[in-house]
C-alpha cells in the first residue's frame, strides 16, 4: 500500500489569520506597549489646558494656537506609530521563539504565510486603535481650543468695532484650523507610513537573530526614505548628463524596493489649513499596499526556508 500524501493547510484562511492577529494584538498589550498613550494623553493634555509661553505670544492668537496643537499632536502619532511598528514587529517572533509558541502554531500544521500575516495585522491593529485613541484626544482637544479661540476673537474683533465682513474671514480662518476631514485623512496618512515601516520590520526580522539589529536597521531605512527622493532626482540627472540608462534603471530599481517617505510628508500642509485631496489619499494607500505585500511576500520567502 502506498502512503497517502500529506495534505497541506489553504493559505491565507481569514478564521486562522484572525486567530493569530488577535493572539499578536493580546501578546502586545500584555508587553505594556501601551504606556505609549499614556504618556501621549499626559504630555497633551498638560500642554493644551495650561497656558504654555509657546501660547502666550502675539503669533499664537487664534488660528496660530489651533496650528500649534495640530503640529505637536500630529508629530507625536507620526514618531509614536513609527517606534511602535519597528519596536512591536521586532519582538514578536524572537518572543515566540523563546516561548516556544512557534513550534506549536506551526505544528498544527498553520501556513507560514499565515502565520506571518497573521503577526503583521496585530500589530498593525494595535497602531490603529492606538492612532484612533491619540485622534479622539486630539480631536476633542482641538474642538473645545477651536471654540473658544472663536469666542474670544470674535469679542475682540467687536470690541475694536470691526465690520461684518472681516469678523467672517477671522471666523471661517479659525474654523479651518480646527477640526476637519484633512486633519483626520493626516492620520490616515500617519498610520499607513506605520503600516510600511512594520512590513520593513517583520521583513528584517525574518532573517535576524537579534531584536537590537532589526530595530536598529528599521530606523536606518525610515532614515534613509526621506532622502530617497533626492538621491534618485540626482541619479537621473546623472544618468541624463552621461546618456546611462544603468543609472537610470538603477534609480527605478531603488524606488520600487525602498519607499519614498517624502511622499507621506502631507502633515504640514493639512496644519496650514490646506484641504487633502481624496487622490492624494488613494496614492498613499496604494504605495502603502504594493510595499506591504512586497515586503509581505518577501518575508514568507525567508521564513519558508528556516528550519524550527
Amino acid at each position: 500500500m502506498t502512503a497517502a500524501p500529506s495534505k497541506r493547510p489553504p493559505f491565507l484562511r481569514a478564521r486562522r489569520i484572525g486567530e493569530i492577529a488577535l493572539h499578536a494584538f493580546t501578546q502586545l498589550v500584555r508587553m505594556k506597549v501601551f504606556y505609549f498613550l499614556v504618556v501621549f494623553a499626559a504630555i497633551l493634555l498638560a500642554s493644551n489646558l495650561i497656558e504654555l509661553p509657546q501660547h502666550a505670544g502675539p503669533e499664537s492668537v487664534g488660528a496660530g494656537i489651533l496650528r500649534s496643537i495640530k503640529s505637536w499632536s500630529l508629530g507625536t502619532m507620526t514618531l509614536f506609530s513609527v517606534v511602535l511598528g519597528i519596536t512591536a514587529t521586532a519582538l514578536l517572533l524572537p518572543k515566540d521563539v523563546e516561548d516556544r509558541t512557534l513550534y506549536t502554531i506551526l505544528a498544527k500544521p498553520v501556513p507560514r504565510l499565515d502565520y506571518l500575516t497573521g503577526k503583521l495585522l496585530g500589530v498593525l491593529l494595535l497602531i490603529f486603535l492606538s492612532l484612533a485613541l491619540m485622534d479622539g484626544l486630539m480631536t476633542a482637544t482641538l474642538q473645545w481650543r477651536t471654540t473658544m479661540a472663536l469666542d474670544q476673537q470674535t469679542q475682540a474683533a467687536l470690541a475694536q468695532g470691526w465690520p461684518k465682513e472681516e469678523i467672517e474671514v477671522l471666523r471661517v480662518e479659525i474654523l479651518a484650523q480646527g477640526p476637519t476631514w484633512s486633519l483626520q485623512g493626516a492620520v490616515l496618512a500617519v498610520f499607513l507610513r506605520a503600516v510600511v515601516m512594520a512590513a520593513i520590520a517583520l521583513l528584517l526580522s525574518t532573517f535576524s537573530t537579534s531584536t537590537l539589529f532589526t530595530v536598529i536597521v528599521s530606523f536606518l531605512i525610515y532614515f534613509i526614505g526621506h532622502f530617497q527622493a533626492d538621491a534618485l532626482e540626482f541619479a537621473r540627472q546623472a544618468g541624463e548628463a552621461g546618456q546611462s540608462t544603468a543609472a537610470r534603471t538603477f534609480a527605478g530599481a531603488i524606488g520600487l524596493i525602498l519607499p519614498n517617505f517624502q511622499l507621506f510628508n502631507v502633515i504640514d500642509a493639512v496644519i496650514q489649513g490646506t484641504p487633502m485631496q481624496p487622490a492624494l489619499l488613494g496614492k498613499l494607500a496604494a504605495i502603502s499596499g504594493y510595499y506591504f505585500i512586497l515586503y509581505l511576500f518577501s518575508s514568507w520567502f525567508i521564513f519558508a526556508k528556516k528550519e524550527f
